[in-house]
């Protein structure tokens, strides 16, 4: 996915292209001070609104299928989206409607907006729907009405049909499974199609996949008249909370929390040795706490933060790799979490906040390790950071944009005290709009107004489209699985496959979230996984809390995993490098969330988590998480040292070796096997100090000769 830089239009405030840097060797010149000799004014973190569009449009594959709809049918979509958010605001303010009511009219806002705004095919128009599209818009509306007006008269029937039920029934799977191909892609329909196959052909199934079978009416049944098919519990989590913090973040968006995020990794980084690198992480590990897309977040910071890391000498392939493997962990990095964290709670029983404490030591430990490793890259090439009179100041940032995170501070602060996210989410919305109208009043800048906030309910609305219609598709599997025993049945399959032990089930179950983590949404794989591979963990004794983010943190890293790592190919496009060895740059600096995983599926101390019976959490204290705590982040160290081939000097290979080791024996909870990482360290660090330090002697030495 390579691009000819010129065409390349990520733009800095201080009017310099990317193009304009293409070069890494060329670098910012500092003087003696510092300070650099040809520009002292700040390179403010800015970018036009329109560039990073196009950009979404080029990499993100869900923006790029969007229609660009002109004429009366544009506003009846906007409309259609503005009114789909207004009824989620008034659901979460004055109670969610009964559960078919409230996920049957969620799918008639979704389902039309999904056939109005994306197209059947590649060759279709991309300005106006076509007459089948409005054919299946008027379908989803009837077929999907049909149980928003009748839920009364369908549980009295208890499961029985009727002709018109039976009709309406397939007609809903269809639609569901065209839609999901046209937002999502055709990989989750294939999937539910291959399930519902099963379904209906268990009597000839081999083995322990057998099961009685099940016809055709009663498969339709199942997925069209109750809450366990489409209208299942990811679409019932996905019409409550998951909708309205995409809508939180939507409004978030347009107060500009992102630009603020960005400066304030800027200013409080961009002088470090690794600079803009640290401030891609920061920032990335920001915006990505609030947002969903691996892709979306890569594209949107990295317009800043990729060239700029060029200008200060990092090659292109790993500025963008830096800018994927930071973006992608926003999906694990709470409090938000994207949507999958949320489905896990309704799964699982936990509360929503008490996914969030298990999520964040190892969130922290990703960031920390890919800080490492631009920090030791930085130190390995010699490179230099922004100089200060280029940066804007942290003060002044709080002091003009610091309000703009108030909204996000009472959404965490309302999670802690255990309120719903439902109600956290709307509070967090209500107070980000009032806040940002009072600082456009007394600032008399028209900064928000009122067409920000209804394009923040139309944004919202479209921007959730593709985890919805992942929703309703995946819970025709879910239906199935609970229909047939199928996940009990690939549970006990795994396990003997994996010989009973622990690790190879732990690979297989990798392996699975890694190649459906490439073709399917967050949100779907980990609903597939939590099915069918989690009953296989929690039988070899693994923590259900660490079962469940085991198969969370591998479906979200697929997004830098090669060869289908599209936030790495995301960044490579913005660099103009080889995506390819971008993405193996990615995936290298990911690592670290191939590992941590391991540790935390073995022993749970890394999430404080003690054990867990049913949906009741033992936690450890603080204290007692305290050394494994510490020790990992020693771990995290090495392995960024190991990986680099740099630590307290350049590496030889023995020694990135010895490293690796190291970094494995500090992971992995145990006294003696920190001991034995804890004593490497120190090791290493006399050893590389030395030798160091009698370079520089020599070096010295051999400039002294020369001025004699």
């Amino acid at each position: 996915m390579n691009r000819d830089p010129s065409n390349e239009k990520q733009i800095l405030q201080s009017g310099e292209s990317a193009t304009e840097v293409e070069n890494p060797s060329e670098k910012l010149p500092n003087d003696d001070n510092g300070v650099n000799q040809e520009q002292s004014t700040p390179i403010m973190s800015d970018y036009e609104e329109h560039d990073v569009d196009d950009l979404l449009e080029q990499y993100d594959k869900d923006s790029s299928k969007l229609r660009k709809l002109v004429g009366p049918i544009a506003i009846v979509a906007t409309v259609i989206a503005i009114v789909m958010s207004l009824f989620h605001v008034y659901t979460a303010a004055f109670g969610t409607l009964l559960a078919m009511k409230q996920r049957s009219l969620h799918v008639v806002f979704a389902f039309a907006l999904g056939f109005l705004l994306y197209p059947a095919w590649k060759n279709s128009s991309k300005e106006k729907p076509s007459i089948l599209d409005y054919i299946l818009m008027v379908l989803s509306v009837v077929v999907f009405g049909y149980i928003f007006m009748n839920v009364e008269a369908i549980a009295i029937k208890g499961g029985q049909m009727t002709q018109i039920d039976y009709i309406f029934g397939v007609l809903a799977i269809l639609l569901t499974l065209e839609v999901t191909r046209r937002v999502v892609g055709p990989e989750l329909p294939i999937v539910t199609i291959v399930f519902l196959i099963y379904a209906y052909f268990g009597r000839k199934m081999p083995g322990m996949l057998a099961h009685r079978g099940f016809g055709v009416q009663r498969i339709v049944s199942h997925m069209y008249l109750t809450t366990e098919g489409i209208l299942g519990t990811p679409l019932g989590v996905s019409s409550t909370f998951v909708f309205m913090f995409i809508l939180f973040g939507a409004f978030l968006e347009k107060t500009g929390v992102g630009k603020f995020f960005i400066d304030f990794a800027f200013a409080l980084t961009g002088n470090t040795k690794s600079g803009p690198a640290m401030t891609s992480v920061v920032s990335s590990g920001l915006m990505g706490s609030i947002s969903g897309s691996s892709v979306a977040n890569t594209v949107t910071t990295g317009a800043f933060t990729i060239p700029l890391m060029k200008r200060t000498g990092y090659p292109p392939y790993y500025a963008g790799a830096v800018e994927a493997a930071a973006s992608t962990g926003g999906q694990i990095m709470p409090p938000v979490m994207g949507a999958a964290a949320f489905i896990m709670a309704d799964f699982t029983g936990f509360k929503y906040i008490e996914i969030v404490k298990a999520a964040i030591i190892p969130a922290l430990l990703y960031y920390l390790a890919i800080g490492t490793m631009v920090h030791l890259e930085a130190c390995k090439r010699d490179l230099k950071g922004v100089p200060k009179s280029q940066l804007p100041k942290l003060s002044l940032i709080f002091k003009e944009q610091g309000y703009l995170v108030i909204p996000l501070a009472i959404i965490i602060y309302m999670l802690i005290k255990q309120y719903t996210p439902t109600l956290a989410a709307l509070i967090g919305i209500v107070s980000a709009v009032v806040i940002a109208l009072a600082a456009s009043i007394i600032k008399k800048d028209n900064s928000f107004t009122l067409s920000h906030i209804l394009a923040a309910l139309d944004s919202g609305a479209k921007a959730a489209l593709g985890v919805i219609c992942a929703c309703a598709c995946a819970g025709m599997v879910v239906g199935v699985v609970t229909l047939t025993g199928f996940g009990l049945r690939i549970a006990e399959l795994i396990v003997q496959v994996a010989g009973g032990m622990l690790i190879p089930t732990l690979a297989l179950t990798m392996v699975a979230s890694l190649i459906l983590g490439m073709g399917l949404p967050t949100t779907a794989k980990y609903i597939v996984l939590a099915t069918m591979a989690v009953p296989a963990l929690t039988k070899l004794n693994v923590n259900l809390m660490a079962a469940h983010l085991f198969i969370l943190y591998f479906g979200v890293v697929a997004d830098v995993t090669p060869p289908v790592a599209l936030a790495a190919y995301a960044g490579a496009g913005i660099a103009g490098a080889n995506s390819m060895k971008t993405g193996v740059q990615a995936f290298k600096l990911s690592l670290a969330a191939f590992i941590v995983p391991y540790i935390f599926a073995i022993n749970p101390a890394l999430i404080m988590v003690q054990d867990t019976v049913g949906s009741t959490i033992h936690w450890l204290s603080i204290m007692d998480a305290l050394p494994n705590i510490l020790t990992a982040i020693l771990g995290i160290v090495c392995l960024g040292g190991a990986l680099e081939g740099y630590l307290f000097d350049h590496a030889k290979l023995y020694e990135r070796l010895i490293l690796f080791i190291a970094a494995l024996c500090l992971l992995i909870p145990g006294w003696i096997s920190d001991a034995i990482g804890l004593a490497v360290v120190i090791l290493m660090y006399f050893v590389q100090s030395r030798r160091k330090k009698n370079r520089d002697a020599q070096d010295q030495k051999s400039k002294s000769v020369a001025v004699e």
